[in-house]
């Protein structure tokens, strides 16, 4: 009589046989107290912040590295580049100008070749001072023009390179070529998040399309996945799957995510030193803790209908970056670390009809902007959310020959202007300065690397001691030339 092996209890086996029965769950839930402690896999605990040596990458809150005056970061991306000196920045002797030749060198403005440069083009809107701090604003931005008190206009930014594409991977991750970790994932690294419940770095797209560069501007690169922007979708439901395929108890629920999770961390000890593992364990526990949560907070029928008119829901051409302006502010409230809205390819790349061009994006946008701050303002949050709103480069002084058309503005790598409101920096404040074509930056100039060193420094991380460690090499967001904290306009 051959008595065949018996086979080894894996796994897999255990859950054949257990099934999800309360029996079954209960006694692998004493036998895993005994072996391993009850040890989770998923907590709410605060974590020493050491980046060099993590433990394992998931999203539990981590110590930052000094006091923070953020917590949050919403940051309202303008792909393709809006022209400071037509919105924020005004240049008399620019407008003076409008119609005749550049008066320098045309290679000075910095783009691949000159057969394409027109005549000076003058500022395309007026311009009127506003709020008790008296910054400039362009016309197009009557919603905007009112919170000018609490913005930081930065006047002074510039970048390495002419064209979207390197610009973007620039801005976002710090770096002129794909694949390296954005701004948004360093954050949560870094940091973690504050909810367990819903994903730490959220992106909402327009539904008019994804963005120039799509997937790059959110990527975790080197970083785990888990880190990564988790996009919701622009129309219908932002989530799908987020009700369970049946109901059972709440008990028997409990007991078998709980099971799940010990099993799971028993699985991660065996395999120590797997990244990738650590973000799918994690990113499928998120998965099962979004069922119970992310409905409510996506849920924007709970807004009074004051607070949706505020914003522009339901008018056009308003309706859609508000209905994504408004679920931001109801991420943030529910202790979401990092999100992106983005408006679809590049609609501010205004190489022709620069004024309708600009005009038109602003109407899209400028109340629902106008209306995220001063929500976030009147419910206390504006305090510890930094707002941050701007593109990867700004726009040339000329016009830019397209057919026989000059109308429009070519890139400028070499001044461009954002603007940060909320979380520690000082409203009411303009710095640096460009020339008086708008086209240089001639004081207080701010890298792409200044401003990520900034930003961070504003939620708690310290540039050089936020690093991954790869290859050898200890990667950063700021690379390795050091990059200064602009301290001026920290309140």
């Amino acid at each position: 009589m051959n008595k065949s092996k018996p086979l080894p209890l894996t796994r897999r086996r255990l859950f054949s046989r257990a099934g999800e029965g309360l029996f079954g769950a209960a006694l692998t839930q004493l036998l895993c107290d005994d072996f391993f402690g009850g040890t989770s896999a998923l907590g709410s605990e605060t974590l020493p912040h050491d980046q060099g040596a993590l433990g394992g990458h998931n999203l539990r809150p981590k110590l930052p590295h000094h006091p923070a005056t953020a917590t949050s970061v919403i940051q309202l991306f303008m792909n393709g580049g809006p022209s400071q000196m037509d919105l924020f920045d005004p240049k008399p002797t620019l407008n003076r100008m409008d119609g005749k030749a550049y008066p320098g060198n045309p290679e000075d403005l910095g783009n691949f070749g000159t057969a394409g440069i027109g005549v000076m083009m003058g500022g395309r809107y007026q311009f009127e001072r506003h709020g008790e701090c008296g910054m400039w604003m362009g016309d197009p931005l009557p919603h905007t023009s009112k919170m000018v008190d609490d913005l930081c206009m930065i006047h002074s930014m510039w970048t390495d390179h002419p064209n979207h594409d390197n610009a973007l991977y620039k801005i976002h991750s710090g770096r002129l070529f794909m694949g390296y970790p954005t701004l948004g994932a360093w954050t949560t690294y870094g940091l973690g998040s504050e909810n367990q419940n819903l994903p730490a770095y959220v992106v909402l797209s327009d539904p008019l399309g994804i963005p120039k560069n799509g997937t790059r501007n959110w990527t975790s690169g080197f970083l785990p996945q888990v880190y990564a922007g988790t996009p919701f979708r622009p129309t219908g439901s932002p989530i799908l799957h987020l009700k369970p395929q049946y109901e059972q108890p709440s008990p028997v629920t409990d007991t078998a995510r709980q099971l799940l999770r010990q099993l799971d961390e028993i699985h991660r000890q065996d395999r120590p030193y797997q990244p990738d593992l650590d973000s799918r364990i994690e990113s499928y526990g998120l998965a099962a803790r979004m069922q119970l949560s992310a409905s409510e907070a996506l849920d924007l029928s709970r807004e009074s209908q004051k607070t949706k008119s505020m914003y522009g829901v339901g008018e056009k051409p308003t309706d859609s970056y508000a209905r994504r302006c408004l679920l931001a502010r109801r991420l943030v409230e529910r202790g979401v670390r990092f999100v992106q809205i983005f408006l679809e390819e590049q609609p501010w790349d205004s190489h022709v009809d620069l004024g309708p061009n600009h005009r038109a994006a602003c109407e899209r946008t400028d109340k629902p902007v106008a209306a995220l701050l001063q929500d976030l303002k009147q419910r206390g949050l504006l305090d510890s959310t930094l707002v941050i709103w701007g593109g990867e480069f700004g726009r040339t002084p000329t016009t830019q020959k397209t057919g026989d058309i000059y109308t429009g503005r070519d890139h400028n790598m070499q001044a461009f202007t954002s603007w940060m409101a909320g979380g520690g920096v000082r409203g009411g404040l303009s710095y640096g300065a460009t020339d008086e074509f708008g086209h240089k930056v001639v004081e207080n100039p701010v890298s792409v690397h200044d401003f990520h060193a900034t930003i961070l420094h504003l939620l708690g991380l310290h540039h050089h001691k936020l690093y991954f460690e790869r290859s050898g090499l200890e990667e950063r967001l700021t690379g390795v030339e050091e990059p200064h904290v602009v301290t001026d306009i920290i309140g």
